[in-house]
This record gives structure tokens, sequence and C-alpha cells, in this order.
């Protein structure tokens, strides 16, 4: 009997549903290729959304790809000599030159086949940062890539820090929020500026395709890689990617936080195709921003009435976005 009990104990869980991708057969009925191309072995932080987000691009770009991945998380954590996480080839670039590197990738594919060095196939360049090397030390590099016109696609990782270096802030940490570099004290609320808008930013451009994912909401990201995929010329995708560590979340939260940034309209998921604006995930109520700034502990520090001054923001600048894609 006491064995019985032992047994009993050691049992495994039931497996319960969650919000993301829930197993092969689920996979399977989208479409998504079984096969990973970021795999299993890697060193994230318990919880990381960016790694999850990192699997669902990879299996909509497959295996012909190449990436040039700016220093950064995903770069520490998938490529500890002498290992690495990635089934596709892949070069560490510097923090300020991903998409420099992915521009110069696409050049010379584009070389080697028209010399017959490689067959003549579809090979997609693709750039990777987190949103330091995006929207601060690399914007230069990416401004450049996308004015000229490259056939590449290029994400940022958007943590909202510079999370592996030590959670200092960023020209894209939110207003208000606490990081190493933006303490809360008497004489300061945290994060002083607003947001940088790097989305409108590629989208001035002029380029074919931007958009916004969330690995929260895994298949309308997996569409939007795959639409750039098949886009000629610059791809921008921007990524928000929860990230427990420099939040101050529990680590089995980092999904529900996406969605709440999805669903208050903090972060919108939406797409500018050849200028034309589109709302992918719309909520015509959204819920109010407090449900999502509670429990952050960046945020716990917020006052009700600077709680009021980002609820403004995000409402108008919400407002502005569904103008431009024609809703009412």
């Amino acid at each position: 009997m006491a064995e019985e009990k032992i047994k009993e104990k050691k049992a495994k869980p039931k497996i319960r549903p969650t919000d993301t991708v829930r197993d092969l057969k689920h996979i399977k009925a989208k479409g998504w290729p079984e096969e990973e191309f970021f795999v299993s072995g890697h060193r994230a932080c318990q919880g990381c959304a960016e790694a999850l987000a990192v699997r669902y691009v990879l299996k909509a770009l497959g295996p012909n790809t190449v990436i040039a991945n700016a220093t950064g998380c995903m770069e520490v954590v998938s490529s500890p000599f002498p290992t690495t996480s990635w089934a596709v080839p892949w070069i560490h670039v510097a923090f300020e030159n991903a998409a420099a590197v992915a521009s110069g990738l696409e050049s010379g594919l584009k070389a080697l086949m028209r010399k017959g060095r490689l067959p003549q196939k579809e090979i997609k360049a693709v750039g990777m940062a987190g949103d330091g090397g995006t929207a601060d030390i690399g914007i230069q590099a990416l401004s450049g890539a996308l004015e000229r016109g490259h056939d590449m696609i290029y994400f940022c990782f958007d943590n909202e820090a510079y999370m592996n270096t030590g959670i200092q802030r960023s020209s894209s940490t939110p207003f208000g929020a606490m990081t190493t570099t933006s303490p809360p004290g008497k004489m300061s609320t945290g994060q002083m500026t607003w947001k940088k808008n790097m989305v409108e930013i590629a989208a001035a451009h002029g380029i074919p395709y931007v958009a916004t994912a969330c690995s929260s909401y895994p298949y309308d990201l997996y569409e939007k890689v795959k639409k750039a995929m098949a886009i000629k010329g610059p791809s921008y995708i921007h990524i928000l990617s929860v990230c427990p560590t420099g939040w101050r979340i529990p680590s089995e939260q980092a999904i529900r936080y996406g969605r709440l940034a999805v669903e208050t309209g903090f972060f919108p998921l939406y797409e500018v195709e050849e200028g034309k604006y589109r709302i992918t995930i719309d909520f015509p109520e959204p819920r109010p921003l407090s449900d999502y700034l509670k429990g952050q502990g960046r945020f716990r520090h917020l006052t009700p009435d600077l709680i009021d001054k980002i609820q403004e923001r995000i409402h108008k600048e919400y407002m502005t976005l569904k103008a431009k894609a024609g809703a009412p």
C-alpha cells in the first residue's frame, strides 16, 4: 500500500490548456512545421517570452534562413561555447550592426547565386536585435538598410530595457518604469521619457511591410512572419517580449502580461502593408491600463495620477492608430 501511494504522488500532473501553442496535434492543424530551428538547451530565464518568440519566428522562417544576431539576451543564452541552440546559419554580430550585417548577407547571397556558387533559391537574410540594439545604438544601421531597400527581415525583440546587461533603461522603456538607471525616488518617477515608436519610424521609410507582434498571440505572430517572408524588399517586425526578470513578475505570468499589454491598448497588434494600416487583433473596449500595470514590480511606485496620465496617452495613441486603420 505504501509503495502504491508513492507511485500515485510521482504520477505526472495533467497538462492544462494554455494560451500558447499546446501540442503537436494543434500545430499540425494550423499547418505549422514540426521541425524546430531554435532548439532546447539554451539558458534563457524561466518564463522568457523572448525565447518563445524566437522559436515561433524560426518555425515560420524555416531552414532557408541566415541570421545576423546582435549582442543581447538571445545571443548570450543561445551560444555558450561550444554549444548552440540555432539550427540555421547564424552569426553573432556587434550590438549596433545587426541590420548592416543582414544587408551585407543579402547582397552576398545574391552575388554568390549570380556567380553560380550557390543554387538559385529563396534564402532570406534576417537581422535580430533587442530594443537597445534597435531603437538606440542600432538605429542608424537599421535606417540605412531600410532606405537602401534590401530584401531582408529585421526583428526587434522588445523587452523594454537592456535586460542582458543589468536592466538599464532604453529609449523603448515605458514612461514611469523602474530600471537600474531610472530608479524612482523623491525627485524621479522612474523612466522620464515616453517609449520611442520604432514601428512608426520604420514605416516612415516607406518599406513594403511593418508589423507588431507578441508571443502571447502565436498565430498572429506566425502569419506576420510568413507574410514578411513572401514580400520582396525590407520588412520590419517589432515583437513585445515579456521579461519576467526585468518586469518583476512571476515567471509563469509571461503569457498573461503579453495579452494584457494588447488588451489594454498598451501594445496594439497591427500591420502596415504598402502604407495601409490594419489592426490585426482589436478590442472595441480596451481594458483599463491599471490591469496591465498592477502586479509588475517595475510600476509598483506609480501613483493614481501618474497612472491616469499614462492611460490618457495610451488611449490617445490607440485612437490615432484606429483612425489610420480606418476604424470608426
